[in-house]
């Protein structure tokens, strides 16, 4: 197999519309403020300094992520694995991430790109409390784009179709995988797992 280089991909994909280039736009608009303060969940991408690249999910209730202005968003850190990936190659390499946001029964999701700052402002702290709690620690978002995507994946995918919701018992407990990977830990039930989590929110 021979890989593709970039003068190859001319020749497969067509230039994109002048639509599909305009609709990215400078600034989080009146539809994409609309669209985040709907969504309870979003994937946060970064890279490091050393090229290495992280993906993580981020949830809560909708509207997880504050829009403060048209360019600027704030993401506040829930309890998760305490890897802060993440927040590593945000403070060590150049910042910039890309997140993308989802609507249940939605299938279009929004891109947003920027440029990270972490802050633990106690403030800002107590202002964010959900669940109980306070984030250890916020992420700032200056937004230098935001776009929509067509809802072409989910719809193939049928992300949000009861009919392709599997059922919870056909994969193991997370407990269970990382105990059989790494041999360390009890093996928790699904059930266990979950009301552990339910503490930990």
């Amino acid at each position: 197999m021979t890989d593709l280089a970039a003068t190859d991909l001319a020749t497969i994909y067509p230039q994109p519309t002048a639509r599909v280039i305009a609709k990215a736009r400078p600034e989080i608009d009146v539809h994409a403020r609309k669209f985040i303060e709907m969504s309870p969940f979003c994937v946060l991408a970064t890279s490091g300094s050393d090229g290495s690249v992280d993906a993580s999910p981020r949830g809560g209730t909708p509207g997880l992520v504050s829009v403060t202005g048209p360019n600027e968003l704030l993401l506040p850190d829930r309890s998760g694995n305490n890897r802060i990936d993440s927040f590593r190659n945000i403070v060590e390499g150049t910042g910039l991430l890309q997140l993308i946001f989802f609507v249940p029964g939605i299938d279009e999701t929004l891109r947003v790109g920027g440029k990270g700052r972490l802050s633990a402002d106690p403030d800002l702290l107590a202002a964010m409390i959900e669940f109980g709690k306070p984030p250890r620690a916020v992420l700032r978002v200056d937004v230098k784009e935001a776009y929509f995507h067509c809802g072409k994946a989910l719809m193939r995918s049928k992300l949000w179709a009861t009919e392709t919701r599997v059922e919870r018992k056909v994969f193991p407990s997370i407990s269970q995988v990382i105990h059989e990977q790494t041999a360390l830990g009890e093996p928790e039930t699904q059930e266990a797992v979950y009301e552990r989590y339910k503490t930990q929110l």
